[in-house]
């Protein structure tokens, strides 16, 4: 059999192709995230070798450019005030980042008659979403948000919790998020996010890392788990509630609970937020009582601040009896027999 000269060349750009490829692969499964959190700037030298993920609800902040803003770095300017004492803007996103709607990082699930929301999403809705997130089996997932306030940290440690329930544990949020990237003028891309399809498929459902309804119950008999409530010391002692997660006549907390909220958890006094050190963390959890070296259950309203607090004592701080109550006061309260305690510090 005769081969022309120009069979060869195709031959060989196919096969220069596929090592590319394979190369590239290769490249993307040896990175290995150093630990849970990472800094900018492990991230800017690893950024082509991982799968950044950016949670949000508000879409349009990852997508356009603010439209006060004064440049790519995010600083805006307000009447006279100088560029140097502008506050932080994060408008657009971290070079290749794709972004997870919020509302897909949770699901609902229905107990008795009641529809629960806020939950762990089923495993299928799950992988649906990490696959068109450009998610692989073996991809390193480093997770970031705007970071500038609690409530959008706790967005990252709620979906690196999932993915760790799910079986994925080569994952990391990014300290500071895209606030900490923006505040130090690194590059910053505007535009949707369009990832290749991931082959993503949840390799396990780590049970130890989810609290139900009767593990609770048996913690409060027992005495044998520490239950930690990461709310607002307002929602703790029931002075105030939340009204999507509860009814009026449910406030207060779960009795025994103790009250770590997790604006003692992150720095949230700057424009950026950021993690407290472990070892202030520790200081602080001496102060209120509560031993972060003992088996715990933690909880808030739905699930999502609880992550949190779960994050730092799991993850952080290697406590690995802590499990997060999915349902928390949302799934608690449905059933009007289960007591809350007011007006009282435990």
């Amino acid at each position: 059999m005769n081969m022309s000269p120009s069979w060869f060349a195709w031959r060989s750009v196919w096969a220069l192709l596929i090592l590319t490829l394979w190369l590239a692969g290769s490249q993307a499964a040896s990175v290995q995230v150093p630990g849970p959190l990472v800094e900018t700037d492990w991230l800017e030298e690893n950024l082509k070798g991982v799968v950044l993920l950016d949670v949000r609800e508000n879409a349009e902040s990852f997508q356009k450019r603010a439209k006060s803003g004064s440049g790519p770095a995010g600083l805006q300017a307000c009447g006279a005030m100088s560029k140097e004492k502008a506050p932080l803007v994060v408008s657009g996103h971290i070079p290749g980042a794709t972004l997870v709607p919020w509302k897909e990082v949770v699901g609902k699930r229905k107990e008795g008659k009641v529809e629960l929301k806020g939950m762990l999403p089923s495993k299928q809705a799950f992988e649906e979403l990490m696959q068109k997130s450009g998610v692989n089996g073996n991809s390193a997932v480093v997770i970031t948000s705007e970071g500038q306030d609690p409530k959008q940290v706790l967005h990252t440690t709620r979906l690196y919790w999932t993915l760790k329930y799910f079986g994925h544990d080569n994952v990391a949020v990014l300290n500071g998020g895209t606030a900490q990237w923006t505040k130090e003028k690194r590059k910053i891309e505007y535009g949707k996010s369009r990832p290749e399809r991931g082959n993503f498929a949840a390799s396990a459902e780590r049970s130890e890392l989810l609290a139900a309804t009767d593990d609770v119950l048996n913690a409060m008999d027992t005495g044998t788990l520490q239950l930690l409530d990461v709310r607002g010391q307002d929602q703790y002692l029931g002075l105030t509630y939340h009204p999507e997660f509860a009814k009026p006549e449910a406030k207060g907390h779960i009795p025994g609970a103790k009250n770590y909220p997790i604006t003692l958890l992150v720095n949230s006094a700057g424009p950026v937020a950021t993690f407290y050190s472990t070892e202030d963390v520790l200081e602080v959890s001496k102060l209120l009582g509560i031993d972060f070296g003992k088996p715990t259950i933690t909880y808030c309203n739905s699930g999502a601040m609880a992550s949190l607090g779960w994050f730092i004592m799991h993850e952080l701080l290697g406590n690995e009896k802590v499990s997060l109550y999915d349902g928390s006061v949302h799934a608690w309260s449905m059933d009007s027999n289960r007591p809350l305690v007011t007006m009282k510090i435990e």
